[in-house]
């Protein structure tokens, strides 16, 4: 009896040499990503040997795009957003219209029309989340202020992405593809459109913060794994192909809600955890199948075309990035760190690309073209990353402008004149208004002890000092940043933030400024926490070690025998 396995053969070959390829990526330092794509590559009909069922593969990598989205809603923190609103914002907008306007140029100059470059363009401009974050994570910056900002910035483009994936479709017949509104005037398209994601988004915001949570709380009081796990696969596809049946919104803006929803549950950590191997199988999929559409011909056929794409991404975008984020006063190392953060380009282009194919709005080659940029930029963004360093040293050597911009003045880098006295001398140094910091704060303030805060937000200190609450703004590890807290008249140092690279510069500082403050110190490591320790670096708090002892202490108290009155 004969078997159709066309699913389980793209299956199989796909997820086996993404394997053996993201293996042998990862030996030679690239992101694993691009040996997902070489596996497309190799799978596709451009390429001699087997091929793949594409039409399946398309499907799974729709599924892929659905779980992707999910993970960046269930990652997506409106707070972290807005702590750094005012660069990441404006920042985000700017970059990805120049970028965009770059495309636009360039495919004009090919002879492209008005439509396929500005999806063109589109498609270069907004840089891959999944490559960032990996490259924040491999070099310990993710919680960094740098980090923040690049990420916030990335967020931005994200949301950008997701309406500009909403209007496409209704506006597809005016760029030149195919016509999707029937005859209906344009503009009762996009009203109707934009209604319905606006009626999907409140639905969401309402009712599925009140029944998503509810729901998993339930589900969790039964005790079994496998029900939870299905429940939160079931809810990234379920409401992502309900958004799609019943709301005309795509896949990944439905599965990016979904993810949201599932982020006010106390569950948000778990199901984000259950959810991981299956959002990186079916993610691995969609990079294949991504891989499968590519021309490899186009680098041969095309290669002053590739060029100028990868110039674009590499150059373009980063030159852009690195002077708005100039303009907006930051230091040059964030300047370049921000700039190395967007030279590449990865999931959201492919989805857009994608589209703009399906709708017959860009051309097979624009597609292709997408692609060849996506595998060079990221395989040069570990370089680029690499030359942070070398490139600020070599700027700041050989230019007076750089130094000029690496030293100008930050109107928060210093405490005010009119700042009182008692926040000079025998003051707690409080290090990072975070979660933590804030609570230290307002036991501080509720006992009338003065303290002043350091903390690398500029947001942060500003809304502090009006408030009246002394703060300067910078990286604590910078001598200069406590020196400007007055260490050296202060009582005690309280690091609030699990900063495990700089403590120690930050200790040592303390301690040859202020022989006898006393040291605090936070900790989210346990093995971090011994060291720190044997140090003898200060008190040390580890969480899970006070949260042990909290709760012995209360058991305790209950046992305690009781004494006679």
């Amino acid at each position: 009896m004969e078997h159709n396995i066309s699913l389980i053969t793209t299956i199989a070959a796909g997820l086996g040499l993404a394997l053996i390829f993201g293996f042998i990526a990862e030996k030679i330092r690239l992101p694993a990503l691009v040996g997902y794509l070489l596996a497309g590559i190799m799978l596709s009909p451009a390429t001699p040997g087997f091929v793949a069922d594409i039409e399946i593969a398309s499907q799974l990598s729709e599924i892929g795009v659905m779980l992707l989205m999910f993970g960046v809603g269930l990652h997506f923190s409106i707070d972290d957003l807005l702590s750094v609103k005012r660069i990441a914002l404006p920042g985000a907008v700017v970059q990805m219209t120049l970028a965009t306007v770059l495309g636009m140029v360039i495919a004009h100059w090919w002879g492209w029309s008005l439509g396929e470059g500005l999806i063109f363009g589109l498609a270069l401009s907004c840089a891959s989340t999944v490559v960032l974050l990996r490259a924040l994570e491999s070099r310990g910056i993710l919680e960094s202020m740098n980090g923040k900002i690049a990420v916030g910035w990335l967020v931005v483009e994200d949301l950008v992405t997701v309406l500009v994936l909403v209007l496409m479709p209704p506006l597809a017949g005016m760029l030149g593809g195919e016509q999707q509104s029937n005859g209906t005037p344009l503009w009762q398209t996009i009203g109707f459109t934009l209604l319905q994601v606006t009626a999907f988004i409140a639905l969401m915001l309402v009712a599925g913060r009140r029944i998503m949570p509810w729901l998993l709380w339930h589900i969790a009081k039964t005790g079994s794994r496998e029900l939870f796990t299905l429940s939160v696969i079931v809810a990234a596809i379920g409401i992502a192909y309900g958004a799609t049946a019943l709301f005309n919104v795509s896949f990944a803006l439905g599965a990016f809600f979904a993810g949201m929803v599932m982020r006010e549950s106390e569950f948000s950590h778990r199901a984000a955890e259950e959810s991981l191997p299956f959002r990186d199988a079916f993610a691995v999929l969609f990079f294949v199948a991504v891989g499968m559409l590519f021309e490899p011909s186009v680098l041969v056929e095309e290669p002053l075309h590739v060029l100028a794409v990868v110039g674009i991404i590499i150059i373009g975008k980063s030159i852009a990035a690195m002077a708005l984020v100039l303009a907006f006063r930051y230091p040059l190392n964030t300047a370049l760190t921000v700039a190395a953060s967007l030279a590449q380009i990865g999931e959201f282009s492919f989805i857009l690309a994608g589209l703009g194919l399906a709708l017959g709005i860009l051309p097979s080659e624009g597609l292709s073209l997408v692609l060849a940029g996506a595998l060079i930029s990221i395989a040069l963004n570990p370089l680029v990353f690499a030359s942070i360093a070398p490139v600020s040293k070599w700027l700041l050597e050989r230019s007076a402008t750089a130094r000029r911009f690496n030293s100008r003045v930050d109107p928060y880098a210093e405490l005010p004149m009119s700042t009182e006295r008692k926040y000079l001398e025998g003051q707690v140094v409080l290090v990072g208004f975070g979660r933590v910091g804030r609570r230290i704060a307002d036991a501080l303030e509720e006992r009338g002890i003065p303290y002043v805060v350091a903390e690398q937000n500029r947001e942060i200190v500003e809304s502090l000092r009006k408030k009246n609450i002394p703060a300067v703004s910078g990286d604590a590890s910078d001598p200069v940043v406590l020196v400007q807290a007055h260490i050296a008249q202060a009582a005690m140092l309280v690091v609030a933030t699990p900063d495990s690279i700089n403590v120690r510069q930050m200790v040592d500082t303390a301690r040859t400024l202020n022989p006898e403050i006393e040291i605090v110190l936070r900790t989210h490591n346990e093995d971090e926490s011994v060291l720190l320790r044997k140090e003898n670096l200060g008190t040390v708090f580890y969480g899970e070690e006070e949260l042990a002892r909290g709760m012995t202490n209360h058991v305790m108290q209950r046992f305690a025998p009781k004494t006679a009155a």
